[in-house]
């Protein structure tokens, strides 16, 4: 326990991390996903009280013209969604406090997640690549998605250099 917290001034990419949550926590899992658990049939469907209509409409409207594979909703890609909101969408919380707070335990869950996080993205993209349900905006759909596989990327390198990602001895002790 001679140990502490390094300060999140002093860890910019943690930052960046966290930004990253954020979005993933309030928009993508529990706004864009949320949406294909609740709206089973695109094409005929009462709004439900989540997500907000004007974000279903948007997310409608983006399937539609880019991303074939959002509206088609294939069992494979339902278990993606399935996984982000079960388990990603918990991941995000405590992510968040962990990286804001320095906590080292988020360690190995970091590594897990960003592992399946970079698995589904890539089987994702080869079904938009070359699946039955291509992108016709290939280009766009890859850069979109982008993020979702540099960010789990840098995440396991981040947590895989150190056993104390986030931590410090303190000054005056030394490691046992």
């Amino acid at each position: 326990m001679n140990r502490q917290s390094v300060p999140l001034a002093e860890r910019k990419l943690d930052i960046a991390f966290i930004g990253f949550f954020l979005v993933n926590l309030l928009f993508i899992t529990y706004i864009v996903d949320f949406e294909q658990l609740v709206v089973v049939d695109p094409a005929q469907f009462d709004y439900p009280l989540w997500p907000p209509a004007a974000m279903i409409d948007l997310v409608h409207w983006y399937g539609r013209n880019f991303d074939p594979l959002l509206i088609a909703r294939p069992p494979f890609w339902m278990a993606t969604i399935w996984i982000d909101a079960l388990l990603f969408g918990p991941y995000y919380v405590a992510a968040l406090y962990a990286f804001w707070k320095g906590q080292d335990w988020i360690r190995l869950p970091s590594i897990i997640y960003a592992t399946m996080l970079f698995t589904n993205v890539v089987i994702i993209l080869f079904e938009e690549t070359a699946g039955q349900f291509a992108s016709p905006s290939l280009p766009l759909v890859v850069a979109l998605n982008l993020p979702w596989l540099l960010m789990p990327i840098a995440i396991i390198v981040r947590m895989w250099r150190s056993e104390h990602p986030f931590t410090r001895e303190l000054p005056g002790t030394s490691a046992v």
